[in-house]
């Protein structure tokens, strides 16, 4: 069967008289083209080919409309095709704009889908085009669209930052839609941390701007937001009333995804008064739309809220599928709060079956995803700096007025009196402190030497403790905020059979051994611009790329480990001919996202957390001796360096991990 464009061709070649009509014809708007049509193979290589009479702008723009009416009818790998298409083109035509607003686009779909990172790549890419041409307008959105997917990662603060910065660029725009929905995620983390009062101020400032536009589907988020704090406060009467209106906007504009978060908070109202039947009724609803439309996140909320209301009901083995296949999807999405729900209600679940050690097991991942979150400390730690940032600027202000009032009253008596007195006064003051000016100037350059002396250990001690950079914050501030690094290379190192080892060895003579290999080790890291973390008995742990990112960082961390290991290599066949046991090592690295900061208020210590972290002492404990033990993620970023091999070795096994792809690397 021939498509719009097969037929276009046929006639101009048959009858030629055509193209005078098509001419015509081809100034209507081209929004007519059947979508459907293009996605068939034959059809769109018709439409994309030289010989199309449509230029190529006109194609550009035609699949971007269908990309976007695909994505909005939740057909995400028909809208993924039409967007990368129409992002070729667009590339080509060297259209910064459109080019940004397919990357938006395709980051949208990604988000859709659950692929969180890969969408903050497509948003970031989209503001980086946004950028080359001051589309302000752009930018602020794809910030906003970061800050949204840093939410859903359980990163409030570097959420906030995105949101904030975003608000900041509109303050100059009239974008009242725009600014509402940021507004409205501000009011998102206030509500997550439990701060009601603040998340119902910024919901109700951002209905008041959509009130403005008329704009239904966020008139309907934010009415399900109402609900939600409502229902928080057990106003369950008020909480359905904003459920029920939100539902109504979601039907205005025929918005399913909308209306499955409404319903899943109409869920939570339900369970919130123990009607167990109709929550779980609810949750299946959710659950159903989930799956048919491809939205992974809530059909993982409402697997994890199904098996908490089968377990609360005594259906404990049915409970347990729910929450087991929870679990799953918040693994492959990469939700830490998800995954920390999900082994809460397993570990709830086996302890009622008098499963102790899949009980313990569950705890332990719960309690570890909670460290990993650092849910309410980390969101209570943002709003708190922005509170005490306004508090300390308005403070410079008020000082800055008091300051300026005193210095005109002082200049007025200065002025009055001047004359009067300042000769009696310069006089007298000679007269009394001339005898003392002198010793006392000995005592404090002598005091000066002694504190600079002083001084200069502190400085010395605190940097053999602390990296430059942290160190000097420290001091300016009196505390270091917490940073986040998108890509930092963990290694750990620990000795085989350290035990064994150290029974044989005095204790003088095994401590002065681990100090002779950490002494090596810290000179090997510092060739190589790696940082020491800590060491914990016979392990090290050390990171590239903090607290100052660098491009190399990873290659060198593996060099490092390389030579970390030679050097052991060396040392046993020293001690082995000096007739000393020696310690064998494995070493294991992984690279990905971390935060870091200073622990404590006494002996401080810069360390690092995150499921990096985790995953790094995993491939250490999975490595073998001699060797260095690398993750996928090592061996994507680094496999075509022509420095380095890599060995495959497979997935194998890691305890909370599941089966992980692991290489041995060397030179």
């Amino acid at each position: 069967m021939k498509t719009d464009h097969n037929i276009t061709s046929y006639l101009y070649k048959k009858y030629p008289v055509f193209w005078m009509l098509f001419l015509f014809i081809s100034t209507i708007p081209f929004a007519t083209v059947n979508c459907n049509s293009i996605f068939d193979n034959e059809a769109l290589e018709t439409f994309l080919s030289e010989n199309s009479f449509l230029k190529k702008e006109e194609k550009a723009q035609q699949l971007q409309i269908c990309g976007i009416e695909a994505m909005q009818n939740l057909k995400y790998e028909t809208a993924f095709y039409y967007l990368n298409k129409s992002l070729e083109l667009y590339i080509e035509l060297g259209d910064s704009k459109n080019t940004g607003i397919c990357y938006s686009k395709l980051g949208a779909v990604n988000y859709y889908q659950g692929n969180y990172h890969k969408s903050l790549i497509f948003f970031e890419k989209s503001k980086q085009q946004h950028h080359k041409i001051s589309d302000y307008k752009g930018i602020s959105s794809a910030l906003n669209n970061q800050g949204a997917i840093h939410y859903h990662l359980g990163n409030y603060l570097k959420s906030l930052e995105h949101y904030k910065q975003s608000l900041q660029i509109l303050n100059s725009l009239s974008q009242p839609k725009l600014q509402g929905s940021i507004v409205q995620n501000i009011g998102g983390i206030y509500l997550k941390i439990g701060d009601t009062e603040n998340a119902m101020k910024y919901f109700q400032k951002a209905a008041n701007l959509y009130n403005t536009i008329e704009d239904f589907k966020q008139q309907a988020l934010i009415a399900n937001a109402i609900g939600e704090i409502y229902r928080t406060h057990k106003d369950y009467q008020l909480a359905e009333e904003y459920f029920k209106q939100g539902l109504q906007y979601a039907t205005l504009v025929n918005d399913l995804q909308t209306k499955i978060e409404i319903w899943y908070n109409y869920a939570d109202w339900y369970g919130s008064q123990e009607l167990w039947e109709n929550a779980v009724n609810l949750y299946q609803k959710v659950y159903q739309h989930s799956v048919e439309n491809k939205n992974p996140h809530f059909q993982g909320l409402s697997s994890v809220a199904i098996g908490n209301i089968l377990r609360k009901k005594g259906e404990i083995k049915e409970g347990g599928k729910y929450c087991q296949a929870g679990l799953q999807i918040a693994t492959e999405l990469q939700e830490l709060d998800l995954k920390r729900d999900a082994c809460d209600c397993l570990y709830k679940i086996y302890k009622t079956l008098n499963y102790k050690d899949k009980a313990l097991f569950y705890h332990e991942k719960s309690i570890l995803f909670k460290d990993s979150l650092h849910l309410k400390k980390t969101a209570n730690k943002a709003l708190q700096m922005e509170f005490e940032k306004q508090m300390l600027l308005d403070s410079i202000v008020n000082i800055n007025r008091r300051n300026e009032l005193k210095q005109k009253h002082q200049k007025a008596i200065v002025k009055k009196e001047k004359q009067q007195y300042i000769l009696i006064t310069i006089a007298f003051i000679v007269l009394l402190l001339s005898g003392v000016i002198y010793s006392r100037l000995r005592f404090i350059k002598k005091s000066k030497a002694v504190l600079q002396i002083e001084k200069d250990r502190s400085e010395s001690l605190l940097l053999n403790i602390l990296p430059h950079d942290i160190a000097q914050e420290l001091k300016q501030k009196g505390f270091v905020k917490a940073q986040d690094f998108e890509q930092t290379t963990v290694l750990f190192t620990d000795f085989k059979s350290f035990t064994k080892t150290a029974s044989i060895l005095k204790p003088q003579e095994l401590v002065a051994e681990i100090n002779t290999c950490f002494k090596a080790f810290d000179l090997i890291i510092e060739r190589y611009h790696i940082e020491k973390i800590k060491t914990i008995g016979d392990a090290y742990m050390a990171a590239g790329g903090l607290p100052q990112p660098g491009p190399d960082a990873m290659k060198n961390t593996i060099f490092a480990a390389l030579e970390m290991q030679t050097f052991i290599i060396n040392r046993i066949k020293e001690n082995k001919k000096n007739g000393l046991p020696a310690f064998e090592m494995r070493l294991g690295i992984h690279a990905g996202p971390i935060v870091a900061g200073i622990v404590g208020v006494k002996k401080f210590q810069y360390d690092v957390w995150g499921d990096t972290v985790n995953i790094a002492s995993r491939m250490e404990s999975n490595g073998a001796v001699g060797k260095v033990n690398v993750s996928e993620s090592i061996y994507q970023h680094l496999k075509d360096e022509p420095d380095l091999q890599f060995e495959y070795r497979g997935k194998i096994e890691v305890k909370g991990k599941g089966k992980l792809k692991m290489y041995f690397v060397s030179l």
